[in-house]
């Protein structure tokens, strides 16, 4: 079981993300509606996994990562995205996140890198 912060401006897709990782027994830490928020949170939760959207009101996904990763260098944060600009997306991964997952995303893609990337 992952602790799971997520962090998505469209309450319909954080709607969706809480009953995937709820039916894949993983617990939600907390939830974040922008960047700032998510930064705020990240620090206050201490997350296994963050999942997070690009385009965020605030704070896009890109400052997050950069944020996050400065002050909590081990945190695992999968990108959650509906942009196909695979520049932001390879920029995202090279300040330090895991993966991305494209929108319309798959429920076993999902529950699967929550896996992948929790702690063992």
């Amino acid at each position: 079981m992952a602790r799971v912060m997520i962090a998505d401006d469209s309450d319909a897709i954080r709607f969706v993300l809480s009953d995937i990782l709820t039916i894949g027994n993983h617990k939600i830490v907390a939830e974040a509606v922008n960047g700032a928020e998510a930064v705020e949170k990240f620090s206050q939760t201490s997350p296994d996994v963050l999942l997070l959207d690009l385009a965020m009101p605030k704070k896009d996904g890109l400052t997050v990562v950069k944020e996050v990763m400065a002050k909590h260098p081990s945190a695992r944060i999968i990108l959650i995205t509906a942009s196909d600009n695979q520049n932001i997306i390879n920029e995202c991964l090279k300040a330090g996140a895991y993966a991305f997952i494209s929108k319309p995303f798959d429920f076993d893609h999902v529950l699967k890198l929550i896996t992948e990337v929790s702690p063992k």
